[in-house]
């Protein structure tokens, strides 16, 4: 799920003080400073601590909605969020509420970094376009635009990181009881490329993808359009010069993750579903402790579709939702927050050119 710049724009002003700067520097016979390859490394350095802190805070919540998600249907453990919260406190104490949690951090680190990274340069390349097309000099990001780049954003960076987010769902849904243990990140990676080959690491790829479009481009759209009106309108004066506070930030970060959350949820269940097809050791909260166990093949993302609602019903295509839709308000708050933070911490400048 994630997460992405989130100032696409400078102020007019600014601009032309940049402008301005660098024509002195032409006339003084100066060649004007590159900021470009600093930019980039304090954007990457941004997203990758606001996706490790933010995915750290609601771990517990992320691993009990994965095992909501695909624990076997015929051999109930977790009747619902704090019941199983409780169940894993008391079997795998502290640390099992963690479980995954290292394997998520590795992933969503570069996830986060090139996701908001990408959304940078998609936005500055869609908005140049954008200006040539209209010939206004001055136009601005539209949602549908946020949409396109927050969407491309989401792919690439998905894309990049699958593999490790196909392993970290399987540590995850691990427990004591599990027939086999995957002892971390490479071990996983290694295990699944020699039992099940390479395409293996990429199951579930395809509902991933679709999904991104509607929750990381509707969590860019949705967060940029309500900072913009609460700039412009200023309702109950929470905008001063222009910016925003960190409480409002928070609550924009807030109801855009929760509009894309839900939009996209089914996918995201029937990708951890596809992501378990072929486990040869599953662990026992899908194969049911080797009791009952259901079908875990599917021939696609329609197969698993359909399989899913004729075996459990329309609503299991939402299991795991209160948990997701808890974590996903604070996660994606923080996650945009931190960013913000740690830019103005490095100093980072987004410099639109025409």
């Amino acid at each position: 799920m994630a997460s992405e710049d989130v100032k696409t724009s400078e102020s007019a002003v600014t601009k032309i003080v940049n402008l301005a700067e660098e024509a002195k520097l032409a006339r003084e016979g100066v060649k004007a400073p590159s900021y470009a390859l600093m930019s980039i490394c304090k954007s990457l350095v941004a997203g990758g601590v606001a996706g490790g802190v933010s995915r750290t805070a609601v771990a517990p919540l992320e691993r009990m909605k994965i095992l909501l998600q695909v624990q076997n249907p015929h051999n109930i453990k977790y009747n619902g969020t704090v019941q199983g919260l409780k169940y894993i406190w008391r079997t795998e104490g502290f640390r099992g509420l963690f479980k995954g949690n290292g394997t998520n951090c590795a992933r969503i680190v570069p996830n986060s970094a090139v996701k908001f990274f990408s959304y940078e340069q998609a936005s500055k390349g869609i908005l140049y376009m954008y200006r040539q097309q209209t010939g206004k000099e001055d136009a601005e990001l539209t949602p549908v635009l946020r949409l396109g780049a927050g969407a491309c954003a989401g792919i690439i960076a998905m894309s990049a990181t699958y593999p490790m987010d196909m392993v970290r769902g399987r540590i995850t849904v691990q427990t004591a009881n599990s027939p086999y243990q995957y002892r971390g990140m490479f071990h996983a990676l290694s295990t699944v490329l020699r039992e099940e080959g390479p395409r293996a690491l990429y199951k579930g790829w395809l509902p991933s993808v679709i999904g991104v479009i509607p929750y990381v481009g509707l969590n860019f759209s949705v967060y940029e359009s309500l900072k913009d009106w609460l700039v412009k309108t200023k309702p109950f004066g929470i905008s001063k010069d222009n910016e925003l506070g960190v409480t409002t930030r928070l609550a924009c970060g807030a109801v855009a993750g929760t509009v894309g959350q839900t939009v996209a949820y089914p996918l995201d269940v029937i990708r951890r579903r596809m992501q378990m097809v072929g486990w040869n050791h599953a662990s026992s909260v899908v194969a049911g402790d080797g009791r009952v166990k259901a079908p875990l093949e599917y021939n696609g993302m329609i197969d698993a579709f359909r399989k899913t609602v004729r075996n459990e019903g329309f609503g299991a295509l939402y299991k795991g939702l209160v948990p997701n839709s808890v974590k996903v308000v604070p996660s994606i708050a923080i996650a945009f927050v931190t960013y913000e933070v740690v830019k103005d911490v490095l100093g980072v400048e987004i410099r639109i050119s025409d």
